[in-house]
């Protein structure tokens, strides 16, 4: 810092304001917000191409763990090619660039290619299945609830229904919260799948060059 005479130079910030000191056991991993530090937390959605092999599901998941990323939610599954798969990974990121996630994917040798799929410009849909308690008197409620969310009843007993619904993760959060007070007896929810919007696909020329 250049001293200028009569003019009061600020104070040299303090390197532990903001953040703290990186992880001792990871010392390649940036050092993340410091505790108590409000830090808008975002979620992207990746779709990644990748070989069809055995260990790929447990590479790339560890090195999101090792980079100090919260997966949301992870689908995996066969693409038009058998010999390769499509992950689609939800990722909460709270102050770090995801730009350094994918770097290191791309140098994963099973890794083929990584597309960030924005909500605008995808078809992102989940698949929920949730068992509800019901009788004569409340079955009429919940398939109205299930009519008006465009869902479906897969299953009925004289003391159960379960419901089928797929769509955004904001839909089948609306909808449990309508079914939830007839009482939930289990529930499961299905990681996000996603595609590009438009004729362009991008498991085109997937496969790395020799």
């Amino acid at each position: 810092m250049v001293e200028r005479p009569g003019v009061q130079q600020p104070d040299p910030p303090d390197p532990d304001h903001h953040h703290r000191p990186a992880d001792p056991q990871h010392p390649d991993q940036p050092p993340g917000p410091a505790q108590g530090v409000n830090v808008a937390v975002t979620r992207h959605t990746l779709s990644v191409l990748v070989e069809n092999k055995p260990g790929v599901l447990a590479r790339v998941s560890s090195l999101f763990s090792r980079r100090g990323f919260n997966i949301h939610s992870l689908a995996v599954g066969p693409t038009e090619n058998p010999e390769v798969s499509r992950m689609t990974i939800v990722v909460a990121v709270e102050g770090l660039p995801l730009e350094q996630v994918t770097k290191q994917l791309n140098k994963l040798i099973n890794v083929l290619k990584i597309v960030e799929l924005s909500q605008a410009q995808a078809v992102q849909r989940e698949l929920l299945l949730i068992k509800l308690r019901s009788d004569g008197a409340t079955r009429p409620q919940i398939v109205s609830i299930v009519e008006m969310f465009r869902a479906r009843i897969i299953d009925i007993t004289p003391d159960a229904v379960t419901v089928e619904a797929t769509g955004t993760s904001d839909k089948l959060e609306a909808l449990v919260k309508m079914l939830e007070p007839f009482g939930v007896r289990e529930l499961v929810q299905s990681g996000m799948v996603a595609l590009g919007r438009g004729p362009r696909s991008i498991t085109s020329a997937s496969s790395r060059a020799d």
